[in-house]
């Protein structure tokens, strides 16, 4: 379980194709104390970590998880938001995060405001994910709270210490981003369309 509060960034340093998975070697700050079979969120994907050499981590993602996220697209040399999985007895800051991307969605727009950034997010309905204002969406990892809620968008305000310390930087028009709906609101939409 996570937090959505990113502990670090990582670049991606190789990219090796094994089958239809991907082995991904991330270099951090946080990678020489990270141990093998550690659950570790990569723009909110929760990945084991099956190696460790001086400041590199691999992790393995499955065709599975490759089709749900962005991390198919990722390039030698992309910068992805790490956090490792949350202490139980630390303060939960963000909001609960499982690892677990429902779907992507695809960046529609960027409009600077007064001291924030405006990011703008659209994502197909037909998966049955649900926003709701003021409530909590995780943004490739992120923990961030929705602005203005449609059937198949939302906003999200940055402030800009997340957009220096997250790739949140580096998000614009077109790119795609990762997934996780609120775990309370998934559980409501399944409940109410077993009732249908």
């Amino acid at each position: 379980m996570f937090t959505g509060i990113i502990e670090t960034l990582g670049v991606v340093k190789r990219i090796e194709p094994e089958q239809s998975n991907l082995h991904f070697y991330i270099e951090s700050k946080i990678s020489p104390a990270l141990k093998i079979d550690q659950s570790v969120s990569h723009n909110g994907v929760c990945l084991t970590v099956v190696g460790v050499s001086g400041n590199e981590h691999q992790v393995t993602a499955i065709r599975e998880t490759l089709e749900k996220s962005n991390l198919d697209s990722l390039k030698e040399g992309d910068v992805v938001n790490l956090e490792r999985c949350v202490l139980m007895d630390g303060r939960l800051d963000g909001h609960i995060v499982q690892g677990h991307v429902d779907q992507t969605a695809v960046c529609t727009a960027v409009e600077p405001q007064d001291g924030s950034v405006l990011f703008t997010f659209e994502y197909d309905a037909e998966l049955h994910n649900v926003t709701v204002e003021k409530g909590s969406i995780t943004v490739n990892g992120i923990s961030l709270t929705v602005v203005n809620s449609e059937r198949n968008s939302f906003s999200v305000a940055i402030i800009p210490f997340t957009l220096e310390h997250t790739n949140m930087k580096d998000i614009e028009i077109g790119k795609t981003v990762n997934l996780e709906f609120d775990i309370i609101g998934k559980y409501v939409s399944k409940l109410l369309s077993l009732r249908d």
